[in-house]
């Protein structure tokens, strides 16, 4: 057993008396959720591992047994919303289908929804404030949220572009374009407060991508 959750099983059996290994882990979850949350409401600077100590009910003991310091909480923080939000192999594999236009607007929508979460928009919102200070969790977020999506994106037009569906010389680069243009302007409008209905994303998207696949078709 990692020894950070036996530190937690521990204070947990000194409360409760019966702790498991899946109630330790919920703890860490937790632990972590709560962090992210004190770091999105107070900033970097102004909290501190007393205070996330005191907001989840655990002792500072606990927290420094897995985390040697607030910047590797904030990292591990920022890691677990990237998880929570990232789409898997399986996922995407899922919403393809013969008709492009359908695949690439079932991503498109499955994305967004991922990211309009409450966790999705903490995430993007602490790597606006914080990248700053923290350059790596930029890399960190497309390395383990957005590269997958563009693997499979460039996957994808490669074999369409073979087929003669489309004209794609740069298939990687067509990837990272399909994903700012449909994606990225919703999230940001939303990462920055603004609201948007469900109509309004479902007309970005259709336009975004006819527009998309327009400017990729053979002529």
């Amino acid at each position: 057993m990692d020894a950070s959750i036996e530190t937690i099983a521990a204070e947990a059996r000194s409360r409760a008396g019966r702790p498991t290994r899946e109630q330790a882990q919920a703890r860490h979850a937790e632990l972590l959720d709560t962090a992210l949350d004190m770091f999105l409401d107070k900033g970097f600077e102004l909290t501190t591992m007393e205070g996330v100590a005191a907001a989840v009910g655990m002792t500072k003991r606990t927290i420094y047994a897995r985390y040697e310091d607030k910047a590797s909480l904030f990292l591990a923080a920022v890691e677990r919303a990237i998880e929570r939000t990232r789409m898997s192999p399986a996922a995407l594999h899922a919403l393809a289908s013969d008709d492009l236009e359908r695949t690439l607007t079932a991503i498109a929508r499955t994305r967004i929804a991922d990211l309009m979460t409450p966790q999705g928009l903490k995430l993007r919102r602490v790597i606006n404030t914080e990248s700053y200070r923290f350059p790596e969790i930029f890399t960190l977020s497309y390395e383990q949220g957005a590269k997958p999506v563009i693997d499979f994106l460039t996957d994808l037009f490669r074999r369409h572009d073979s087929a003669g569906a489309v004209c794609v010389e740069r298939p990687e680069m067509a990837a990272n374009v399909f994903m700012s243009m449909v994606v990225g302007g919703p999230v940001r409008l939303l990462a920055s407060g603004e609201a948007m209905r469900q109509d309004e994303i479902e007309d970005w998207i259709g336009t975004a991508v006819r527009l998309f696949l327009n400017g990729v078709r053979p002529r």
